[in-house]
């Protein structure tokens, strides 16, 4: 079967819409599809009245949390959409979200970037902001050339869009998740560029406080990326999960529903549902 259970809509930091990424997954061939916005469920507002033969939609979100410090994102899946839960988790994520891209604005205009917030807005379009938005407004300005360029000045780790300080605890997260019958899943590991001890930790960490599942591949990663985690996820006994986390056609790496199968001896997250 093709799984993808990491993707991005127009609804978070995506570019297209939920019927679009829905009929593309369609016309990829993917059997189980998991739309994982940002802190937000708006998608399947749009998709919710739409059946398909080909292929499962499994309601999905991606949330941030912290965890040491460190920024990390726990993906829930099968969750009740409709549950208090995810209604609470919701709200507070967005309120977060929005208080931290005021901030941002707050942190460019100081530095001279006028107008930070207007023209974010209108990028987002109504869409939950986030970083990528402000860098899409820093190429829009002219005052970098592409993403890369916009997050090593700006907006990555240490720069003044760097702003963290508003998510719930990864703890809240993982609850929220198991509150509305989901499974919590750690997002591609790999990518927080931690040594082998201190993932190990974060994956205790994150066992102990409920979660179940690790993201064994994210996009077009290499065999020893996915052997590490493969032999991590089953150590712990948790549950493997895959994704594209796509967010973009032609998005090198990441492209919808090229996510590799599962190693041998891994458990499925997806055969946990049924």
């Amino acid at each position: 079967m093709k799984i993808d259970l990491h993707t991005h809509t127009s609804m978070s930091d995506g570019s297209l819409s939920p019927l679009e990424l829905v009929k593309q997954a369609e016309l990829a061939s993917i059997d189980i599809l998991s739309i994982t916005d940002h802190d937000n469920v708006n998608a399947y507002d749009d998709i919710k009245k739409l059946k398909s033969s080909k292929m499962t939609v499994t309601p999905g979100i991606e949330f941030s949390s912290e965890w040491e410090k460190l920024g990390v994102h726990i993906v829930g899946l099968n969750i009740q959409l409709d549950s208090d839960a995810m209604r609470t988790a919701v709200d507070s994520q967005s309120r977060a979200r929005l208080l931290r891209a005021q901030r941002i604005a707050e942190q460019l205009d100081k530095l001279g970037l006028e107008n930070s917030w207007e023209g974010v807005q209108e990028i987002a379009a109504g869409g939950v902001i986030g970083r990528p938005h402000f860098a899409q407004l820093l190429i829009k300005n002219g005052v970098v050339k592409d993403f890369k360029q916009a997050f090593r000045k700006y907006l990555g780790a240490g720069k003044a869009g760097d702003i963290k300080q508003y998510w719930a605890p990864y703890q809240q997260i993982i609850e929220w998740i198991r509150d509305a019958n989901g499974i919590a899943v750690l997002a591609h590991p790999k990518k927080y560029k931690l040594t082998r001890t201190k993932l190990v930790k974060l994956v205790d960490d994150f066992c102990a406080a409920g979660g179940e599942s690790i993201e064994v591949i994210s996009g077009n990663q290499t065999d020893d990326v996915t052997r590490i985690l493969s032999k991590l996820c089953q150590q712990k006994n948790m549950f493997a999960s895959c994704g594209s986390d796509f967010h973009h056609p032609g998005q090198a790496g990441c492209e919808l529903g090229k996510v590799p199968p599962l190693a041998t001896g891994c458990k499925a997250i997806w055969e946990n549902w049924h």
